[in-house]
C-alpha cells in the first residue's frame, strides 16, 4: 500500500506544482523541457530499461514519435486547465481519461461492449459534463457571455481528458507489439525532451532559472508516480483492482481535499455531482 499512497501524492503533487507555477507567471514550458532530463535518467536507475533491444523497436518509433509530441504536450495542456478551472477538475478529468482506451477498443479493436462498460461511459461523459460546467455571470440584470478564458474551459479540461487517454492507447499499443515498457518509457522521454528543447531554441524563448529549477522536481514527482505506480502492482498483483480503484479514486479525493483547503478552489453542486459521478464511473469500469 505505500507504492500506492507515494503513487497518488505524487501524482496530485504535479497538479499543485503546476498551479503554484502558473500562479507566479513561470513558463511552464521551461520546467517541462528540464524535468525530461532527471525522468530520463530515473527511468535508467529504476526500471533499468534494456537498451540493448532498441533496434527491435520496429515500427514502434511511429507510436514513440507520437509520444514525444503528446507527453509534453499534455503537461501544457494540463497546466492551463489547472490555471483555467483549478486542480479538482483538472485531476479529476485525467482519472476518466480511462473511458478513452475502452472506447478505442470497441471502435478500433473489435472488442465486446458489455452493458457494464456501457454505465461506465456514459457516468463517464456525465462527469465530463458536469466537471466542465460553469454557470454564466449576470450583470445589470442581463444575462452575459462566459469570457474568453472562461469559454476556453470545457476546452482545456477536453484536451487533458483527450490527450492523457491517446497517450494511454499508445502506450498499450507499443506493449502489445512486444516492447519492453521500461525501455518505452526511456525512449519516449528522450524523444519528448528533444523534440521540446529544440522548439523552445527555435522560438529564442527567455530563459527562467526558476522555471528550470522547478523542472528537476517536477521530473523526480513524475518519474516518482509512474515507478511507485508499476511497483504497486508488482507488489498488489494479486489485487489489481485496489491498485486501480485506489489509484483513480486516490488522486481526485486528494486533488478535492488540496484544491479546496488549501487553493480555496469553488465547486459549484454539479462540479461536486462530477466528481461523484466520476468516482463512480472508475468503479464501474472497474468492474466491467
Amino acid at each position: 500500500m505505500m507504492y500506492l499512497v507515494i503513487a497518488v501524492l505524487c501524482s496530485v503533487a504535479v497538479s499543485v506544482l503546476l498551479k503554484i507555477l502558473r500562479q507566479k507567471n513561470i513558463d511552464i514550458r521551461q520546467t517541462i523541457v528540464a524535468g525530461y532530463p532527471v525522468a530520463f535518467l530515473l527511468t535508467w536507475f529504476l526500471l533499468t530499461p534494456d537498451v540493448s533491444s532498441i533496434s527491435t523497436l520496429g515500427n514502434a518509433w511511429g507510436i514513440i514519435l507520437a509520444l514525444g509530441i503528446l507527453l509534453p504536450t499534455v503537461f501544457i495542456i494540463l497546466g492551463r486547465a489547472i490555471a483555467s478551472v483549478g486542480m479538482v477538475a483538472t485531476d479529476a478529468a485525467q482519472r476518466l481519461s480511462l473511458i478513452i482506451p475502452i472506447i478505442a477498443a470497441f471502435l478500433l479493436f473489435g472488442e465486446v461492449l458489455t452493458g457494464t462498460r456501457v454505465l461506465g461511459l456514459v457516468l463517464g461523459f456525465l462527469a465530463l459534463g458536469a466537471l466542465v460546467y460553469r454557470p454564466k455571470h449576470s450583470g445589470g440584470g442581463e444575462n452575459t457571455s462566459m469570457s474568453p478564458p472562461a469559454a476556453r474551459t470545457p476546452l482545456w479540461l477536453f484536451g487533458v481528458w483527450a490527450g492523457y487517454g491517446i497517450v494511454d492507447i499508445l502506450f498499450k499499443q507499443v506493449a502489445k507489439q512486444g516492447t519492453a515498457f521500461p525501455l518505452t518509457l526511456f525512449v519516449s522521454f528522450g524523444v519528448a525532451g528533444f523534440l521540446l528543447l529544440i522548439y523552445l531554441l527555435v522560438t529564442r524563448v527567455r530563459w527562467q532559472g526558476n522555471a528550470l529549477a522547478a523542472g528537476l522536481l517536477l521530473g523526480a514527482l513524475n518519474m516518482g508516480n509512474i515507478y511507485a505506480y508499476v511497483r504497486a502492482h508488482q507488489v498488489l498483483s494479486d489485487s489489481p483492482s485496489i491498485v486501480f480503484t485506489g489509484m483513480n479514486v486516490g488522486v481526485i479525493a486528494v486533488a478535492t481535499l488540496i484544491g479546496v483547503a488549501v487553493f480555496k478552489e469553488r465547486l459549484g453542486r454539479i462540479n461536486v455531482l462530477g466528481l461523484l459521478l466520476a468516482i463512480g464511473c472508475v468503479a464501474v469500469l472497474f468492474l466491467a
